[in-house]
């Protein structure tokens, strides 16, 4: 099994178009293959075919979105890619042990690891889609990488882990995907709402801690299943108690 074609890269509003290039030859030095773009500067464009350095493939099989939501569509693990700690987001990890999880996973799903922008990095927005959080320790005195050679970085180590890391076992337990992740965030906010625990004048930063929580638990299909099936109990009781 090929656990690196389970892996997509995903570089979201790309300000230069040669780094879209770079990035696709980071990737296929080491073997991966899937890149996605959120809305790009500009693409395609012939400084991403010579950056590429004849990782044309990588970028004829290029996947442009609208939205980061897309690029996530069926996803069961999302990592997120920052230069800096964020205040009220995930503890940070290290590319060696993202890798490990990311591989763990890619075993049986598709997992992202996306990079932002290259002047802002993630915003808080895009930042909340992830499960984790990844930092590439570097000088602090000078620690601002190029994307492409962030990518390259998680590119090679996902590649080492992968060489050593012997086959999972068959069954198990797959983890919720993006989309059915989103979905109950969603559910989760409007029962909030509903009941009078979450106020939508003044959400403070409730559904950002929520979702840190539930985050670090990496919730499977049948949990999902299981707190949805909680808030739908808890939106009819109090659907009858307000009549």
């Amino acid at each position: 099994m090929n656990k690196l074609a389970n892996i997509r890269i995903v570089l979201c509003q790309t300000s230069h178009p040669g780094n879209i290039g770079s990035a696709a030859r980071a990737m296929k030095t080491m073997g991966l293959s899937r890149l996605y773009l959120v809305r790009p500067k500009e693409f395609p464009h012939p400084n991403s075919y010579a950056m590429a350095s004849g990782a044309t493939d990588v970028l004829e099989s290029i996947v442009v979105c609208d939205t980061l939501e897309q690029a996530l569509t069926g996803c069961g693990f999302v990592i997120g890619l920052s230069a800096r700690k964020r205040e009220l987001s995930h503890v940070p990890v290290t590319p060696r042990d993202a890798a490990e999880e990311v591989l763990e996973i890619a075993a049986e799903q598709e997992v992202a690891l996306v990079f932002g922008n290259e002047t802002n990095g993630l915003s808080n927005e895009e930042l909340i889609r992830c499960q984790r959080l990844a930092h590439i320790p570097a000088n602090p005195e000078y620690s601002s990488l190029n994307l492409a050679a962030a990518v390259q970085v998680m590119a090679y180590e996902l590649r080492m882990k992968n060489e050593e890391t012997p086959q999972p076992k068959a069954g198990r337990e797959k983890y919720a995907t993006h989309d059915e992740t989103e979905g109950f965030y969603q559910h989760l906010e409007q029962t909030l709402v509903d009941i009078g625990y979450l106020d939508v004048a003044q959400p403070k930063r409730l559904m950002s801690r929520l979702r840190r929580l539930f985050a670090r638990t990496r919730l499977h299909e049948e949990e999902i299943n299981i707190l949805r099936g909680i808030l739908k109990s808890v939106q009819k009781n109090n659907s009858r108690t307000n009549r």
